[in-house]
């Protein structure tokens, strides 16, 4: 998809759009077109391990940029103007602009300087964009677990803020903690 573009492509991908903690993340992503890692496909099918290695060589060859929305900026845009916040962001932070950006999903963020197209199901049609996937799910793992040491029992290290059988029930026990986002509807009819 990108040779048919031409010029500097840069996919960019979300991820934390449906949890019921944590931030929005985003990743922008450039690859070498000389230099396209092997195994780069959705993150969603590949295992941790290859996830990890790809992302390694995306990092090591790509301009890459990752960025968050807040849960606070979540709760007063909602959730999708805080995901293309994050994008735009993503995008404003690459090393140097792209001349086009491929965006996973059915919406281009109003932000966006430059040129772009929305790809359904980007990830599996792009590497550019299977590449800010990749970036954007270990990003935003990472900062989950990272909650969930700081706040331990609603199992963010392994269900990353979505509303699994043990985060719900941790609520419920333990309470709404300041990473959740009280506009989702189990965090509201918590409160």
């Amino acid at each position: 998809m990108e040779a048919r573009i031409g010029g500097r492509v840069a996919g960019v991908d979300e991820v934390g759009r449906g949890p019921l903690a944590g931030p929005v993340t985003a990743a922008a992503v450039v690859l070498d077109p000389a230099f396209i890692p092997e195994g780069l496909d959705d993150s969603k099918k590949l295992t941790a391990r290859k996830r990890d290695q790809v992302w390694a060589a995306i990092l090591a060859h790509g301009d890459v940029s990752v960025a968050h929305a807040s849960v606070a900026e979540i709760e007063e845009l909602n959730i999708l103007w805080a995901s293309h916040l994050a994008m735009e962001r993503a995008v404003a932070g690459l090393r140097s602009a792209p001349d086009h950006v491929l965006v996973d999903g059915t919406m281009v963020p109003r932000g966006l300087a430059v040129p772009a197209t929305p790809v359904v199901r980007g990830d599996g049609r792009s590497v550019s964009i299977a590449a800010a996937s990749i970036v954007a799910k270990i990003c935003r793992d990472r900062i989950m677990v990272d909650l969930a040491q700081q706040h331990p029992g609603y199992g963010w290290e392994t269900n990353m803020g979505y509303p699994s059988k043990r985060h719900k029930s941790a609520l419920e026990n333990l309470g709404v903690t300041p990473h959740h986002r009280r506009t989702f509807k189990p965090v509201h009819n918590m409160l």
